[in-house]
């Protein structure tokens, strides 16, 4: 099972980039993922969530309103998309899955599988 994250980038403070995380392996449609970063000197920390049922998504409150995460199950692909970038995002940006649960979860404890981190430097 695997989880490759891409699309970070060097990008101006009040732009827009936008992360994927392709998962092989095994499906993982049912399944809640989400989204984690780690900026320099700093413990990872939450960012996104999407539930595995309905569709049910949380955002951390420092991305709400910029970031938007969402899934395509039949492509088992996990996105987060990212805009009015400021430099406090920079961070290193993974993907997460859930083993079996559909149900979201915020702590990285709930996560079972984890993408390698894309970096995403955004600059004032």
């Amino acid at each position: 099972v695997q989880l490759q994250a891409s699309g970070g980038g060097l990008v101006q403070a009040g732009g827009s980039l936008r992360l994927s995380c392709a998962a092989s392996g095994r499906s993982f449609s049912s399944t809640a993922m989400g989204w984690f970063r780690q900026a320099p000197g700093k413990d990872r920390e939450f960012v996104a969530t999407i539930s595995g049922n309905i569709g049910t998504i949380y955002y951390a409150d420092s991305v709400k309103g910029r970031f938007t995460i969402s899934r395509d199950k039949a492509k088992n692909e996990l996105y987060l998309q990212m805009n009015s970038l400021k430099p406090e995002d920079t961070a290193i940006y993974y993907c997460a899955a859930r083993r079996e649960s559909y149900l979201i979860a915020f702590a990285e404890g709930g996560y079972t599988f984890w993408g390698q981190g894309t970096l995403v430097t955004v600059s004032s």
